[in-house]
């Protein structure tokens, strides 16, 4: 029997550990599979570049626990945008890449697939299961969650999100010492989320977590209100410039700074149709999704409110590459490995789908159908430990 991984998409703090998860598993229930990674997701199943995995990877799987990154590389590639196939070189024109990818699994003899990714990428192996069983190929396909903006449905926690959720915290009370470089300094971080505000309001969370362990000296420069957050911006929740820019500005006169954690989704529909109307191209991906870091969301931010609230310095800083490239925290490596068991258990019983906490069953982990898998999932924000963060900073 042979074994494929493929990961796609976004970095997140679980690619790397998931394998080692499944590698782990394998080895228990069934330790003479033979495993193989696509390189490069999907462009290394279009262009047939593998990467068989030595015997000795059965006994150093958890190596691969204390690895953020993926040990057999990402890509995004869409295999229903031929266009974008096409120009990348990964198939030849009049080639369809879903038939590409279908005799490529067929050549290398695949017989169980493992994807880890967002929606798109569950999606995607979805698509390329249900053409391989019209061509009459037995292929189990089982996903696991992966997203660092906690954004599938009906996935209730997916994986790799707690952990940089963490590290964007520890990345922001590193640059909050920056308040002490100018008076009246605006610093914004800005934090993935592209529809979801979950991780920014969780970054959040987490970043006065670590504040309430810090002891301060008001009488000093060194009080807890200096460092504290002043606005949490989420795409989910709309809010008057005006009004903002009044509460700010008092709180910029009251203690010298002003700090925000904003989400990079958070305006962008204003901000695309900014870019529209000066008559310029809004740069996309090959999903269509808006290129966030060409058009710079938390610099537009800046821009807004800088001059209004009378800032002598202004700080964009991004935690993005730096949270979503951890290793996996403790809750998170737990949560990989009980979803990567199941995966295994699941595909050895020729049962397709992808892996995870199924809201839809209290939370349970569960194997979830694919047609059930969707993108776009908002951030529940009336939970109460957000609209704590709310009150105390209102």
């Amino acid at each position: 029997m042979k074994i494929a991984f493929l990961t796609a998409g976004g970095l997140a703090p679980c690619l790397s550990a998931s394998i080692g998860a499944l590698v782990e598993r394998y080895n228990e229930l069934f330790p003479s599979v033979e495993l193989m990674g696509y390189l490069h997701g999907y462009k290394g199943l279009l262009l047939g570049n593998t990467l068989l995995f030595p015997p000795e990877i059965k006994d150093h799987n958890k190596l691969l626990y204390q690895f953020g990154g993926s040990p057999i590389g990402n890509s995004r590639v869409k295999l229903t945008n031929v266009d974008h196939c096409v120009s990348k070189g990964y198939i030849n024109n009049g080639e369809d890449p879903l038939d590409v990818a279908a005799d490529q699994l067929k050549e290398d003899g695949v017989d169980i697939l493992h994807t880890i990714g967002g929606d798109d990428t569950n999606t995607m192996a979805s698509v390329l299961a249900a053409h391989l069983e019209i061509s009459g190929h037995d292929l189990t396909v089982v996903g696991l969650p992966k997203t660092v903006d906690n954004d599938v449905t009906p996935i209730k926690q997916t994986l790799g999100a707690w952990t940089a959720a963490e590290q964007g915290a520890v990345f922001f009370e590193n640059i909050a010492n920056e308040n002490t470089t100018s008076t009246r300094q605006l610093i914004i971080h800005e934090v993935m989320g592209r529809h979801c505000g979950w991780l920014t309001a969780a970054t959040a969370n987490e970043y006065r977590k670590r504040l309430d362990k810090i002891g301060f000296f008001p009488e000093l420069l060194m009080s807890r209100e200096r460092w504290d957050l002043d606005a949490v911006y989420i795409p989910e929740l709309d809010w008057d410039f005006q009004e903002e820019v009044e509460r700010l500005r008092k709180r910029m006169d009251d203690k010298d700074g002003v700090n925000i954690f904003l989400s990079e989704g958070a305006g962008l529909d204003t901000i695309v149709r900014e870019i529209e109307a000066q008559g310029k191209d809004v740069p996309r991906d090959s999903f269509g999704h808006v290129r966030l870091d060409e058009i710079n969301p938390g610099q537009w931010f800046a821009k807004q409110f800088a001059g209004h609230l009378g800032a002598d310095k202004v700080l964009v800083q991004k935690s993005g590459y730096f949270a979503r490239s951890a290793r996996p925290g403790k809750r998170d490596l737990d949560l990989i490995k009980r979803s990567a068991f199941l995966a295994v258990e699941s595909a050895l019983e020729k049962k397709s789908g992808v892996a995870g906490l199924d809201e839809d069953n209290d939370g349970k982990l569960g194997l979830i159908g694919f047609e059930r898998i969707q993108g776009g999932k908002h951030f529940d924000h009336s939970a109460k430990w957000f609209q704590a963060i709310k009150d105390d900073i209102k």
